[in-house]
C-alpha cells in the first residue's frame, strides 16, 4: 500500500514539473529572427576590392561573414562569373552589395537564389536591355568627369588630370593619387553589353546616392533607385563613399540584412 502511494505521489509531482515547465517555455520571450550574416561586396571601375576594407572592418567587427570580389572588368559576364563563384560558396543567404559599374554586374549576378536583397552604392542599376552606357548617357556628365575614350585596346581609363576632383574629392590628394596609380580600367564592352533578367524586379534593393559625385550624375542614381523601389540613402560624400564614409555605407547594408523577409 504504502509503494502504491508513493508511485502515486511521484506521478503526480512529475506531471506538475512538467506543467511549470510547460509554462516557463511557453512565456519566455522568442529569440529575434536570425538577420543575414553573409555579405558580398563588389568593386566598379578605375577601383579594386581593397578600397572595401572600412566597410569591411565595420561588419565583420559586428560578426558579419563579408567576402569581397575581385572582378576582372573585363566584360559583364566575366564579372558576373566572378561574383557568381564567390556567391555560390557562401553557407547560406546573402547581401550582395555594388559600387558604380558594380550594380551593374549586382542587377545580373543578383538573380542568384542565394541572394536576398541588393545595395547600390553610388551605383548603375539597369533595366532588362539596358546597357550602362544608356544610364551615363541619360543626364549631363559634371566638368569634372574624367573618364577618357577607350584606348587602342578597348580599355576605358579615368584621367590623371581630374581623378582626384572627379573621383574621389573627399578623400586626400595623397590617397587619389595612389588611387589613380593603382586603378583597374574597365573593358569598354563592359558599358554596352545589356542586362538579361534585372534582379531588383524581384528582390528589396537598397540605394545610396553620393551627393556630390562627379562621376555618376547623382540625378540619374535617384532616377534608377526610384524605378527600382529602392530604399535611399543620401549621402554627402564623392563617388567613393564606402572610402569616405564606411560607417554610413555600412549601416545601409546593416539594414538591407536585418530586414530580409
Amino acid at each position: 500500500m504504502k509503494t502504491q502511494t508513493l508511485k502515486n505521489a511521484l506521478k503526480t509531482g512529475l506531471a506538475a514539473s512538467a506543467i511549470i515547465l510547460s509554462t516557463i517555455i511557453g512565456s519566455a520571450p522568442k529569440a529575434e529572427a536570425q538577420t543575414v550574416k553573409n555579405i558580398v561586396l563588389v568593386h566598379g571601375a578605375f577601383a579594386d576590392g581593397s578600397g572595401y576594407k572600412g566597410v569591411y572592418d565595420i561588419l565583420t567587427k559586428k560578426g558579419y561573414n563579408v567576402t569581397v570580389v575581385q572582378n576582372p572588368l573585363t566584360s559583364l559576364k566575366d564579372d558576373v562569373d566572378a561574383t557568381n563563384r564567390v556567391i555560390d560558396k557562401q553557407d547560406g543567404p546573402v547581401i550582395l552589395v555594388g559600387h558604380s559599374w558594380g550594380g551593374t554586374v549586382i542587377t545580373e549576378a543578383g538573380t542568384n537564389p542565394k541572394v536576398k536583397a541588393l545595395v547600390y552604392i553610388a551605383a548603375f542599376a539597369p533595366d532588362n536591355g539596358e546597357t550602362t552606357l544608356k544610364l551615363v548617357q541619360s543626364l549631363p556628365a559634371a566638368p569634372e568627369n574624367g573618364i577618357l575614350p577607350p584606348d587602342e585596346k578597348g580599355f576605358v581609363y579615368f584621367g590623371k588630370e581630374k581623378f582626384h576632383a572627379g573621383f574621389a574629392a573627399d578623400l586626400s590628394k595623397e590617397v587619389a593619387d595612389f588611387m589613380y596609380a593603382s586603378q583597374g580600367p574597365i573593358a569598354a564592352q563592359c558599358f554596352v553589353a545589356p542586362i538579361t533578367e534585372a534582379a531588383w524586379k524581384t528582390k528589396p534593393s537598397y540605394g545610396i546616392v553620393a551627393t556630390e559625385d562627379k562621376a555618376i550624375n547623382p540625378d540619374i542614381e535617384r532616377n534608377m533607385y526610384k524605378r527600382a523601389g529602392a530604399k535611399v540613402t543620401e549621402i554627402k560624400a564623392s563617388h567613393v563613399v564606402f572610402i569616405s564614409h564606411p560607417d554610413a555605407v555600412a549601416k545601409v547594408i546593416m539594414d538591407a540584412a536585418n530586414n530580409v523577409k
